[in-house]
């Protein structure tokens, strides 16, 4: 089993291209690039595929992707879970536009964005959880 490991240049910060085959990758489990490169196609945007190869070798590269060489088809991988990715992403662009204010995020994204019941709802449990763990 040859399993292409992450390349010098460690990056933690996707650009929009690389995040839109990251989503790809976290709902489908990894998967080779003709599938990536449909799935694009179908929910985004028509990307051409050798784009999208070019891309994931870049992503492997970078340290983004694990490529698994083991059958004829490539599959790739993620390196990091989703949900530290978008922490991170997070944190950096709450740290850069809001001075790091979560308060001010939250107003600016409830007046920007419509939010449905089941939505307030949620994050009104979550506002209750947070206040807990203050105590």
């Amino acid at each position: 089993m040859k399993v292409e490991k992450p390349g010098k240049k460690e990056s933690l910060e996707p650009t929009r291209s690389e995040l839109e085959i990251l989503q790809v990758l976290w709902q489908h489990g990894p998967n080779t690039v003709r599938f990536v490169n449909d799935q694009l196609n179908e929910q985004k945007r028509e990307v051409n595929y050798a784009s999208t190869l070019k891309l994931m070798q870049i992503m492997v590269e970078k340290g983004l992707l694990v490529r698994d060489e083991k059958a004829v088809k490539h599959v790739y991988s993620p390196i990091s879970e989703e949900n530290k990715t978008k922490g991170l992403l997070l944190d950096k662009f709450v740290d850069s536009l809001f001075n790091g204010s979560v308060s001010s995020l939250m107003v600016h994204l409830l007046d920007n964005k419509h939010a449905s019941q089941q939505e307030l709802d949620a994050i009104q449990e979550l506002l209750k959880k947070a206040k807990k763990d203050i105590k």
